[in-house]
């Protein structure tokens, strides 16, 4: 399997529900480190998985709604722990549709998967990765 990774970071603010979370409850700020993985069994006529160009802007519009935002006023977001976990999963799902609907520069059944990490420091991350079909 081949994979073209981008990066990109957004700050953000959000608390947690339930006593798990701690002193996370209140309202608190991270910045986060995500990586975006594009997985193909093949390369294109180009010798490429996909343009890291295109990867990189599709990867910036996702987190553009996210950054610099509390996402405890985000309506979409209501009632959810806004956990690492989570928001691998939200980033992937936005992913997967742009990919699916061809915006990624290859037709999207040539894709086969995408991977999405999210690094809130140094020594903890969490990451979700599922097949696009």
């Amino acid at each position: 399997m081949f994979a073209v990774e981008v990066r990109d970071h957004v700050m953000i603010a959000h608390s947690f529900r339930g006593a798990l979370f701690g002193p996370a409850q209140a309202l608190h700020g991270a910045t986060f480190v995500i990586d975006a993985a594009f997985m193909s069994e093949k390369l294109d006529p180009n010798g490429v998985v996909i343009d890291i160009g295109r990867a990189l802007e599709a990867l910036k519009d996702v987190l553009a709604p996210l950054n610099y935002r509390n996402l405890d006023d985000i309506p979409e977001f209501k009632g959810a722990n806004t956990t690492t976990e989570f928001l691998t999963r939200h980033i992937y799902d936005r992913l997967a549709e742009a990919a699916r609907v061809g915006k990624l520069g290859r037709t999207g059944r040539e894709l086969a998967a995408i991977r999405i990490t999210i690094s809130e420091s140094h020594v903890a991350r969490a990451w979700y990765e599922a097949p696009l079909w």
